[in-house]
């Protein structure tokens, strides 16, 4: 802050000089200190001066109901909500959300670079703070092909942006562990700022190794053991509750009151209708308290922890010189707000946004899916032993199992076989760099007929599609290359919905009302080929994810997550 600034906030604050609002008859959540105290909040030029009483040129009585910092994600991917960063903001500041913490990570994957300024730029004049992280995992492994190969000497000059805040989860945790040079030189990029972890399953020495490399927090743990070796290894445990990976239930009996400084809540992906329909962090917060915890530790977990953690020192928390992001809840269970403040600026009434938001232009960041022709062929599976690994989809989870089946065949080839909810997958590499297809199989979708294709498959972003016949997969991959990336479903060679996705195969230009009404449509016809999944597209996207165990596809081929090595589909 400038001298100037802090010499007249300095008077106010020591009740020489008038505040401009007084916001009186609150009770205010302390996160810092884990109470509830009634009183008044004094605001001057954007930041809180004092609690108590001050002179003031306005007040606002707020009638009983509960003052908290504004709410911020510790780790969220904007791109997984389908929505630009402008059309995200408006979706979830008006449920109390004034921050977050973003990795980049999948738009870069698929642009580099461009990818990362162009979130930073979309995302900089919102009532939304958007703090980024540097991506550490483009691509996440060798065993795939993304967009961009980003190395530390292209991820340095971001570093002198003022919203970056550090590095972000470094994925490879076997390169970590390991001591390969390349991903040890991503981790010292940070020189002392945060670096955030993903270590799904990580346990024991190589856990030892990993924290011991200097990685600070985990959102990937998945059983309470496995969080409480992470937590007594230094490690900060972001609890995630997203659209996919809900992991609060299984983690929440971890936390006390004498170790939650050491959470906070973190969505990783959620997509808009989820965030339309159910909220955002005040969603995970409200359905903590419903399953037991103290309901200002909750809102502690779900904002001064976090910026604590990431040093924001100037939001946070309802205390002097912090920045007046807020958000009024009418009570501590449902987490509803009655009003949303953006440095001391009403942002949100009884609901709805009041504070503009400005569109920002997608150049350079469409037209990038570059495939060749493909036909039927392109989609066979050449039968090459007795059995074949099968990667099981888990509901509600984005790890995976591995398991054996002997498959029918035609013209020596293995197809689908649907009686046993066994899928045909291939992952295309939509780059336009060298024109792979992983081919494979998956078990639990559900799949009686048709295909599900879609050009966000985590992390590179590749074209992946599941079917149970090649015309339909064909049909369906056509359609993606066509419409520039997004989420279609096939049946009997027609399209049956679908969601375009042009801004880097990832996002919509569209506002949240049209993705989320063209995702309920699609929704709906997954169900119709036999899907029973609630996000089938999100648990679609993260079966090319090569580093969540334990079988994966990406366009190399099968990947042994556990040995982090490709492996073959058929088994002799």
């Amino acid at each position: 802050m400038e001298r100037s600034k802090l010499q007249k906030l300095l008077a106010v604050a020591r009740g020489d000089e008038p505040a401009d609002l007084l916001l009186i008859n609150g009770k205010i959540v302390n996160t810092l200190s884990y109470e509830i105290i009634e009183g008044s909040v004094a605001l001057f030029n954007g930041y809180i001066v004092g609690v108590g009483d001050y002179e003031a040129r306005a007040q606002v009585d707020l009638h009983g109901a509960y003052l908290s910092p504004a709410l911020i994600d510790g780790h969220i991917h904007i791109e997984s909500s389908l929505l630009a960063p402008p059309e995200f903001a408006r979706t979830v500041v008006p449920w109390g959300t004034g921050a977050v913490v973003c990795d980049p990570h999948e738009i870069a994957n698929v642009c580099g670079t461009r990818g990362i300024q162009y979130m930073l730029d979309a995302s900089e004049r919102l009532p939304l703070d958007v703090y980024v992280m540097l991506p550490s995992c483009v691509p996440a492994t060798h065993m795939e092909t993304a967009g961009a190969d980003l190395t530390p000497d292209d991820l340095r000059p971001f570093l002198s942006h003022p919203r970056v805040l550090g590095v972000a989860e470094v994925m490879n945790f076997p390169g970590v562990v390991l001591g390969i040079d390349p991903v040890l030189d991503k981790v010292d990029l940070a020189a002392g700022r945060p670096v955030d972890g993903h270590a799904p399953g990580v346990r024991g020495k190589w856990l030892n190794a990993y924290s011991a490399a200097g990685i600070q927090t985990d959102h990937e743990s998945t059983e309470l053991e496995e969080a409480r070796e992470k937590l007594r290894n230094g490690i900060k445990v972001f609890i995630r509750e997203g659209s996919t990976a809900r992991n609060l239930e299984a983690l929440l009996p971890l936390v006390t009151p004498e170790n939650c400084h050491r959470f906070s809540f973190v969505s990783d992906d959620r997509h808009a209708d989820e965030l339309q329909a159910i909220g955002h962090m005040n969603a995970t917060v409200r359905k903590a308290v419903k399953l037991g915890l103290d309901p200002v530790i909750a809102l502690a977990m779900a904002s001064t922890h976090t910026a604590e953690h990431y040093g924001l020192h100037d939001t946070g928390a309802i205390a002097p010189g912090r920045r007046a992001n807020l958000v009024l809840f009418e009570d501590l269970k449902e987490f509803k707000p009655l009003q949303v403040w953006r440095d001391g600026v009403v942002a949100v009434e009884n609901g709805k946004l009041i504070a503009s938001i400005e569109d920002y232009s997608t150049a350079g960041v469409t037209d990038t899916v570059r495939i060749g022709a493909l036909n039927e062929q392109s989609f066979a599976v050449a039968a090459t032993g007795d059995k074949v690994n099968i990667i099981e989809v888990i509901p509600d989870q984005i790890v995976t199992r591995r398991v054996e089946a002997a498959l029918p065949q035609e013209a020596g080839c293995w197809i689908a076989d649907t009686a046993r909810d066994i899928a045909k997958m291939v992952v295309i590499e939509r780059h336009g760099r060298n024109g792979n297809i992983g081919r494979g199989f998956v078990k639990g979708l559900g799949l009686t007929k048709g295909a599900l294709a879609s050009t966000v498959a985590h992390d590179s972003h590749n074209l992946i599609c599941a079917g149970t016949n090649d015309r339909d997969m064909l049909c369906a991959a056509n359609a993606l290359k066509a419409s520039g990336g997004g989420w279609v479903v096939v049946a009997g060679g027609k399209i049956l919905a679908q969601v375009a996705l042009p801004v880097a195969g990832l996002m919509s230009n569209d506002s949240a009302s049209s993705v989320i009404a063209q995702i309920s449509r699609l929704h709906q016809a997954a169900r119709q080929i036999g899907c029973p999944l609630d996000a089938p597209f999100m648990a679609l996207s993260f079966l090319a994810l090569p580093v969540i165990p334990s079988l994966k596809l990406t366009d190399h081929g099968l990947v042994d997550v556990d040995k982090f090595m490709e492996i073959e589909l058929g088994i002799s």
